[in-house]
C-alpha cells in the first residue's frame, strides 16, 4: 500500500497496524486461547483504540475548541470507556481482561490509561481496580523497562511535534 508503519517479520512486509498488532500478539501468545477469547480481546483493543484516537488527535485541534475537547476526552474516558473496564475486572475477578492471562487488550488498555493520564493525572480516581491494574501490567519486567524514562515509549506529544506535524499534512 506505500505506507507506513511497515513491519518486516518472519519474511514478511506487513503494513496497517491492527494486521501487524494482531500478527504479534498470536505469534506472542497474546490474543486468547480460542475463538471466543479473540472476539473480547478484539472487543477492548476496539475500544481503547477509539479513545485512543481521541487523545492522539486533541493536540493538532484549533485551540479555539482545545478546552471543550479535552473536557470530552475526559468525560468519555471517565463515563464510557473506564467504567467498562473496570466492571469487566470486577465481573469476573481476575488480574487481567480476558482469560486471566496477559493478552493485547491488557498492553493496549495499559497504554490507553497513561495517555488518558497525560491529559488528567488523576484520571483513574474513580476507577480502583483500573489503578490496581495499571499498578500489576506496569510492573512486568518487559513493559517496567519500556516505561522507564528514555526508553522507545513515545514521549507525549509537544507544540514543537505539533509544529512539524501541521507543516507535513499542511493543516
Amino acid at each position: 500500500f506505500q505506507q507506513v508503519p511497515m513491519v518486516e517479520i518472519d519474511g514478511m512486509r506487513m503494513v496497517q497496524t491492527r494486521a501487524i498488532l494482531s500478527y504479534i500478539a498470536a505469534k506472542y501468545n497474546l490474543y486468547g486461547k480460542d475463538l471466543k477469547e479473540r472476539a473480547w480481546i478484539d472487543m477492548y483493543v476496539e475500544g481503547t483504540t477509539d479513545l485512543m484516537g481521541m487523545i492522539m488527535y486533541y493536540p493538532f485541534q484549533p485551540a479555539d475548541t482545545k478546552e471543550k475537547n479535552l473536557a470530552l476526552i475526559i468525560e468519555r474516558a471517565t463515563t464510557r470507556y473506564f467504567p467498562v473496564y473496570e466492571k469487566a475486572l470486577k465481573d469476573h475477578g481476575q488480574d487481567y481482561l480476558v482469560g486471566n492471562k496477559l493478552s493485547w487488550a491488557d498492553v493496549h488498555l495499559l497504554e490507553a490509561i497513561l495517555m488518558a493520564e497525560e491529559c488528567k493525572p488523576d484520571i483513574l480516581s474513580t476507577f480502583p481496580l483500573l489503578q490496581a491494574f495499571k499498578g500489576r501490567i506496569s510492573n512486568i519486567p518487559t513493559i517496567k523497562k519500556f516505561l522507564q524514562p528514555g526508553s522507545q515509549r513515545k514521549p507525549p506529544t509537544d507544540e514543537k511535534f505539533v509544529a512539524v506535524v501541521r507543516k507535513i499534512f499542511n493543516i
